[in-house]
């Protein structure tokens, strides 16, 4: 399984982007997906996941309100949507696939990784 994330770029405060991770094969709708971000010096962390059937999310308080993730099946694809961005939101953002349906937030749950995606916010 490949994954491939789009959809980076620069954006001011207060703007929106959307992330968007294609997945390969054909095991897509029935593993977990997330979204993961690092920004230098700091650890990689996990902003958002879903389950398999896209009906369980979670969110990091930080970006909860502000911060949407949903997936297609029939596509497999998996997006986060961004909105009201704030400059400490510019990370490198990753999307990763999980080896169970169910929801997770555990980082050594997530097996499979894509390569990130840039995105800057500007102040």
């Amino acid at each position: 399984v490949q994954l491939q994330a789009s959809g980076g770029g620069l954006v001011r405060a207060g703007g929106s982007l959307r992330l968007s991770c294609t997945a390969s094969g054909r095991t897509f709708e029935t593993q977990g997906m997330g979204w993961f971000r690092q920004s230098p010096g700091k650890e990689r962390e996990l902003v958002a996941s879903i389950n398999s059937d896209g009906a369980r999310t979670y969110y990091t308080d930080s970006v909860k309100g502000r911060f949407t993730i949903a997936r297609d099946n029939a596509e497999n694809t998996v997006h986060l949507l961004m909105f009201s961005l704030k400059p400490e939101d510019t990370a490198v953002y990753y999307c990763a696939q999980t080896v169970y349906s169910s929801l997770t937030i555990r980082k050594s749950d997530y097996r499979t990784w894509g390569r990130g995606t840039l995105v800057t916010v500007s102040s």
